[in-house]
């Protein structure tokens, strides 16, 4: 609005110079990408995230399938669980030997990271595996999907809405250095004759 503003008062005052006025369009085009370009760009990012991101899901859905697994028996280290789709994010998990059987049928025994406070030979527990039975990271959920899908719009809208701003500050910047420049030279045009007129030096 104060570019608008800018706008308005420059427009028939005989102060004006034409440096004024293009600082003036430049404030008020910055406000318009803001205003306009920013929220578009934004939207098509978070579309774009979006799309990738629930095709990831489809895909990991359809690769990864959970399994029962069995505890033999506790590792040494209850771990804090690395998955961010998890209630807290910062789950206590435990590491234990556990036995598993494959989607396709075949037996598993490995370390892997159970999600019980404490583990004892033969607790059940679940656990994602790929199709060959080796352990992975639980599906990407798609409500998570969507909440990544937004912050990446949002943030790519932050992002040209700072980009514009900063811009137009150093635009802004570079015409007032010029400016001074100016009145600098002028002022070496005039200074040696400052204060003589009319003294009949």
């Amino acid at each position: 609005m104060g570019a608008i503003g800018g706008l308005w008062r420059w427009r028939h005052n005989p102060l004006r110079r034409t440096t004024d006025l293009v600082e003036a369009w430049v404030a008020l085009t910055a406000l318009l990408l803001i205003l306009l370009v920013a929220p578009v760009l934004g939207s098509l990012v978070g579309a774009l995230t979006q799309d990738t991101l629930q095709q990831a899901v489809r895909e990991q859905r359809h690769s990864r399938h959970q399994v029962t697994a069995t505890v033999v028996r506790e590792l040494e280290g209850a771990l804090l669980d690395a998955d961010p789709e998890t209630a807290t994010g910062r789950e206590s998990r435990t590491r234990v030997l556990a036995d598993w059987t494959a989607p396709d049928g075949t037996p598993r025994h490995g370390t892997v990271l159970a999600g019980l406070r404490s583990a004892h030979r033969g607790d059940h527990f679940p656990l994602w595996t790929d199709a060959h039975g080796r352990p992975v990271t639980r599906p990407l959920d798609s409500a998570t999907a969507t909440t990544h899908a937004v912050l990446a719009g949002i943030g790519a809208a932050l992002l040209t809405a700072g980009l514009v701003e900063g811009v137009r500050r150093l635009f802004v910047r570079r015409m007032v250095r010029r400016r001074y420049a100016r009145w600098d030279q002028a002022w070496d045009r005039a200074g040696p004759d400052w204060g003589r007129t009319g003294t009949g030096s």
